[in-house]
């Protein structure tokens, strides 16, 4: 579970990426700074993302691909920002292919800068296209900046473009600030890399667990591990960009098996049989001893495999669907759960809940958002619903974030819930201790 945006759930969306436009974020970034009481204004940083030669994607695939991909570029900076951002920030879509993201989380400069680079890597990677062999790919130039003293946010948003249009010109660059005298020195991908393997070694990547609740009667009926490196000098790295850094150093495969070992462990010690969710990656379904090491792994720990769920996401199944169900169904035999992730964001193939051994369908909180203002929201919940009730599955809402929202879910059907509502993810003591006062006795 993410952080989540700072803005007015009734602000108007854009319709395709469901974004706030240019005005409702300009808009709050003034109430940000406005806020006299806190250091919001002081702190506030934003970066402008550019799709560079977009139209020709609408010219090679067609303008239902070009709409498809930015739906998706919306996911990717959304699923970004709410793992690596800890103040409150806002995602806004600004025109065409050009995305706006702000937030007044305390971060330097070299921080910010790699943010830009992280967010730039995880939107070049490929956007699949349902039913067809070639993917999307896109090409992202970034620019940052720090607000000056008493600058509006129109005036922050006018230097960002004009650095955006240049940015789109250069080749070689991918992120320029704003104020050319602002110069970053970061990490390099080397010292990075070298970093992560040290962190590994050390055990200094974070396990938290975000409870997961009954939707029928509100009890605690599991969680779902993640994963978080609080570097020393860039911050709080999220599960995503982690695995970035892990993919570039091909160091994924250790880096999954440490995550797991280190959730079965925590999991094992709870007083009550709880259901764990663990997510899966592509390069761990791509691995042919995946099967073999994760039955290892819960083996080892003593957790019961019939207590485990795999969560999967479409990006995980893009390359071998077949290879993919093969491995899948292999663990389920053995008693272990899969759920699909995700599911709503950017596309969405219907195929794969005829071909993979599911038994949850994970919504993302895109489609959760509207249900309790929005009657077009709210009949499309209650299809995937009466879908995966047709097919057998347990329907999981993840996002949930008020009363009304949980009221909602429970009265159309849906099995279990994750979100803000009734806590942010915990470190193990933190879920033991959760555990102990809302499961007594």
């Amino acid at each position: 579970m993410a952080s989540i945006p700072d803005h007015d759930d009734c602000a108007p969306r854009d319709q395709l990426t469901n974004l706030i436009g240019t005005e409702q974020a300009l808009a709050r970034m003034g109430a940000w700074q406005a806020d006299t009481g806190s250091a919001a204004g002081r702190a506030l940083k934003a970066m402008l993302i550019g799709l560079r030669r977009f139209d020709a994607v609408n010219l090679a695939y067609g303008e239902a691909a070009g709409d498809g991909a930015l739906a998706e570029v919306a996911n990717r900076i959304l699923q970004f920002a709410g793992e690596a951002l800890e103040g409150k920030w806002l995602a806004a879509r600004v025109s065409g292919g050009t995305f706006l993201l702000a937030t007044t989380d305390e971060c330097s400069c070299e921080r910010w800068q790699w943010l830009g680079d992280e967010l730039a890597e995880a939107i070049t990677r490929p956007i699949p296209r349902p039913g067809r062999i070639a993917s999307v790919r896109l090409w992202p130039r970034v620019a940052l900046l720090r607000a000056m003293e008493d600058e509006r946010p129109a005036a922050l948003l006018s230097r960002l473009s004009d650095t955006l249009q240049e940015a789109q010109l250069q080749s070689g660059r991918r992120c320029m600030w704003a104020d050319n005298t602002i110069i970053t020195a970061g990490k390099s991908t080397q010292e990075l890399e070298a970093d992560l393997l040290g962190a590994i070694d050390r055990n200094q990547i974070e396990i938290l667990y975000q409870p997961q609740f009954r939707a029928a009667d509100d009890k605690l009926a599991g969680a779902e591990a993640l994963a978080r490196w609080h570097h020393p000098e860039l911050g709080r790295i999220g599960a995503g960009a982690l695995f970035s850094i892990a993919e570039r150093a091909d160091y994924v495969g250790p880096l999954s098996r440490h995550i797991v070992e280190r959730a079965l462990q925590g999991a094992k010690s709870w007083s009550l049989p709880l259901r764990l969710s663990l997510n899966v990656t592509p390069a761990d379904l791509s691995t042919g001893s995946f099967k073999e090491d994760l039955l290892a792994a819960v083996m080892t720990s003593g957790f019961s495999p019939e207590l485990l769920t795999l969560e999967i996401t479409e990006q995980t199944l893009v390359a071998e669907l077949d290879h993919s169900a093969r491995q899948l169904a292999g663990l389920v035999d053995r008693g272990i759960c899969i759920a699909l992730d995700d599911f709503g964001a950017g596309f969405c193939n219907f195929h794969y809940l005829k071909r993979l051994p599911l038994h949850y369908l994970k919504l993302d909180r895109s489609m959760l958002e509207g249900i309790t203002q929005d009657g077009r929201d709210l009949a499309v919940f209650r299809g995937i619903v009466a879908m995966a009730k047709a097919l057998d599955l347990l329907v999981i809402a993840e996002g949930i974030e008020s009363e009304e929202q949980r009221e909602t879910i429970a009265r159309e059907g849906c099995d279990f819930y994750q979100g803000f509502l009734k806590s942010h993810p915990l470190d193990a003591k933190g879920f033991k201790e959760f555990t102990e006062v809302n499961c007594p006795g």
